[in-house]
């Protein structure tokens, strides 16, 4: 992924996160806050669901912030995606 993203748009925020997904399967919150510059990925993540039908599953998961404190985030698992 390209460390200088070009747009904050919803558009371009979901596009950046479903492309991380079908490269990787799956990402984490702050993954996606640290990565790819998205600060509410709940709210991606619930548009490319419930607007654009891809089935993503949400499991939690511990994992620590970058000041080593651990944390419950959500970890989104790419199941199918939507058949154009």
């Amino acid at each position: 992924m390209d460390k200088f993203i070009h747009s904050n748009s919803a558009q371009d925020q979901r596009k950046r996160l479903l492309d991380y997904l079908r490269t990787h399967g799956s990402i984490d919150t702050i993954t996606a806050r640290r990565e790819l510059d998205i600060l509410m990925p709940a709210a991606r993540l619930h548009e490319l669901r419930h607007k654009f039908g891809h089935r993503i599953d949400t499991v939690r998961t511990k994992q620590p912030t970058e000041c080593g404190k651990l944390h419950t985030v959500a970890k989104y698992v790419l199941l199918g995606e939507v058949q154009s």
